[in-house]
């Protein structure tokens, strides 16, 4: 199901909201030995929004009756956040900005995901609540640490869904469930009412199932809000896929795939399908991105989680996740010479970045190396999930906008996926290159 068809079926009287959320509960039911949801909306909590719709035409409202999924560090108006910890857990008296747009279109919330505790990690194990099993393989890791966003869409449960991504939960889990993922440009869709990780980096994602139903959701969330500091407003210009194109690759040297043969074939297949689409493939030094990234979780950005969650670390240190408070008390001891040091490092790798990447396209990675089981993460939680950032954690310290999209599947029938990545402001130029390469047959 497509937001199109599923609107089509609301105007042909085929299907009602009222209806779809229904079956929506029946399949939340299903699955519910899979920690997916935090909070499922009750039918009185949903009435509302069903009421609404059914005093509305179909053509009134562009997200009519599409039900969203939201993940627990993004306010929902009378529904508790909790971040994943329950002693943080309030309920707000409005919904975060985005939420709102997205409401305001018609857009149905079905309920809050579950996530890595405040949104540290990329695995998807580390919530009290449980860890979020694959969609596909329920041995395997969701990704994270929008986990729950991801498989809730990747099960049918939502049409879309709202992630963040700070260093990469807006892709990692696109990748493990067969999705796309938009890592927006920073400050075009708001983050007024998110729990901050790393305030000045933080973006609100969007997972989807094909590139149209992204793209449409994507139009409606970007707004500039003047409550929000970090808010930027989107330039107007236009992004057409044009042919030749270039685009750039990482070098074979810089490449990892963690002993994931699999997954380096299949990189290797969608370098040769974008080549085939009309692109000229060119390698460069990825040193910059790769030295941006490693400033990340090591650098004084830690200190911003640290700086967010101050006041409950020290109080209250038993409500973390040992994983969770280990990451956020690392930030304690930067000092302001680590930051500019830090600053001045970013600003020269930004440079550097720019002169590569400059008269090409985009640039296209793996999302990940490889994946985990569960059981792996939970026997090497930090060096597994700092794997898995190899291609990510760079990509808001340089201000980039980025899209994950599927590449295909290993023998085990787990996917792969990519990402293409630009200059901020690009996200609709990444969207339609990517909607191009999944629209045409993978097997090249």
């Amino acid at each position: 199901m497509t937001i199109s068809s599923l609107q089509k079926s609301y105007k042909d009287k085929e299907l009602s909201p009222r209806e779809l959320m229904q079956q929506i509960k029946e399949k939340i039911e299903i699955h519910k030995d899979n920690p997916i949801w935090i909070h499922v909306l009750s039918e009185d909590e949903l009435e509302p929004y069903l009421k609404r719709l059914e005093s509305s035409d179909v053509d009134s409202l562009p997200l009519y009756g599409v039900p969203f999924a939201i993940k627990d560090n993004i306010d929902l108006k009378d529904i508790p956040t909790t971040a994943a910890c329950p002693d943080y857990s309030y309920v707000p008296d409005k919904s975060a900005y985005v939420v709102e747009q997205l409401i305001n279109a018609g857009a149905i919330p079905v309920g809050k995901t579950n996530l890595d505790q405040f949104a540290t990690g990329l695995v998807g194990t580390r919530s009290p609540y449980g860890a979020c099993q694959n969609s596909i393989n329920a041995e395997y890791i969701s990704g994270g640490s929008s986990s729950g966003s991801a498989v809730s869409v990747a099960l049918d449960m939502a049409l879309f869904s709202l992630g963040t991504d700070t260093a990469g939960s807006g892709r990692v889990p696109a990748a493990f469930n067969n999705l796309v993922g938009v890592k927006p440009s920073k400050g075009i869709l708001s983050t007024s009412g998110v729990v901050p990780a790393c305030r000045s980096l933080d973006c609100v994602s969007i997972f989807a199932k094909n590139s149209e139903d992204a793209s449409r959701v994507l139009d409606i969330a970007i707004s500039f809000d003047e409550s929000d500091p970090y808010s930027r407003v989107m330039p107007d210009v236009k992004h057409n896929v044009k042919s030749p194109f270039s685009f750039a690759i990482v070098k074979q040297e810089q490449l990892k795939f963690f002993e994931d043969n699999e997954a380096e074939e299949l990189y290797k297949k969608a370098v040769k399908h974008f080549e085939m689409m009309g692109g000229k493939a060119l390698e460069i030094d990825f040193s910059p991105m790769l030295e941006a990234a490693n400033l990340l979780y090591y650098g004084p950005w830690v200190t911003e989680r640290y700086v967010a969650l101050k006041d409950m670390v020290e109080t209250k240190p038993e409500s973390f996740m040992d994983v969770t408070k280990t990451i956020v008390l690392s930030g304690k001891t930067k000092s302001a010479e680590d930051y500019f040091n830090a600053e001045y490092k970013i600003k020269a790798y930004k440079r550097q970045a720019d002169i590569l990447m400059k008269n090409i396209d985009f640039a296209l990675t793996p999302t990940t190396g490889t994946i985990y089981t569960i059981d792996e993460v939970n026997a090497d939680p930090i060096e597994l999930n700092s794997n898995l950032g190899y291609y990510t954690n760079f990509m808001n310290l340089l201000d980039f906008s980025a899209y994950a999209i599927p590449a295909g599947f290993r023998k085990n029938g787990l996917p792969f996926g990519v990402t293409l990545f630009a200059e901020a402001f690009e996200d609709r130029k990444l969207i339609n290159y990517g909607k191009l390469f999944t629209s045409k047959d993978f097997n090249v």
